[in-house]
């Protein structure tokens, strides 16, 4: 269905998310850069919900379609194929008359998979889920979900595409920035 190459510079100056050493777990910032008319939220929106970040364009509207959302959580699985492997399995366990395809995704900093779920609710949904490494104890995932018939789709896909490839996780050593700056 889409055949996606991106690809973008890293920044670290675009701090997006950060949590806390918990465990062997260690403190992590996640930087993205937002494209324009999209507004960035750690902490009243995204708080809200449960999620580390959203990105989403005019005003919140509670609904989940056009809303980018970061979240960020300890390791499960072994591997990230095992993630992506194991988040299809559930969508079309949820959804057995939904279809599954891939995009391509070249983020320059850490290896990301992605997956355009099309729901026979006719609701589509983008998920990419990127490792920042073994010794991080985090994998993170981008969202997306968008009505199927959404005269915006591309546009919105190509955004959430530029912020996934610009996503950047590095550990937090002076663990000292404000979450979401």
């Amino acid at each position: 269905m889409f055949a996606t190459l991106a690809q973008a510079g890293t920044s670290t100056d675009n701090v997006l998310a950060h949590g806390s050493r918990d465990g062997a777990t260690l403190a992590w910032v996640i930087s993205a850069a937002t494209p324009s008319g999209w507004t960035r939220d750690c902490c009243t929106y995204a708080h809200a919900i449960g999620v580390d970040a959203v990105l989403y364009r005019g005003e919140w509207s509670g609904k989940p379609q056009r809303v980018m959302v970061l979240n960020v959580t300890p390791r499960k699985l072994p591997t990230l194929t095992a993630e992506v492997q194991a988040d299809r399995k559930r969508y079309l366990q949820h959804d057995p008359a939904g279809k599954v395809s891939g995009i391509v995704v070249r983020n320059p900093t850490m290896p990301c998979e992605a997956s355009v779920y099309q729901g026979s609710d006719h609701v589509d949904d983008v998920v990419v889920f990127c490792d920042p490494g073994q010794a991080s104890g985090v994998q993170l995932s981008w969202s997306m979900a968008f009505d199927a018939a959404d005269p915006s789709r591309r546009t919105l896909l190509d955004d959430f595409m530029r912020v996934v490839v610009a996503t950047h996780y590095a550990p937090d050593a002076g663990a000292s920035l404000p979450h979401g700056r």
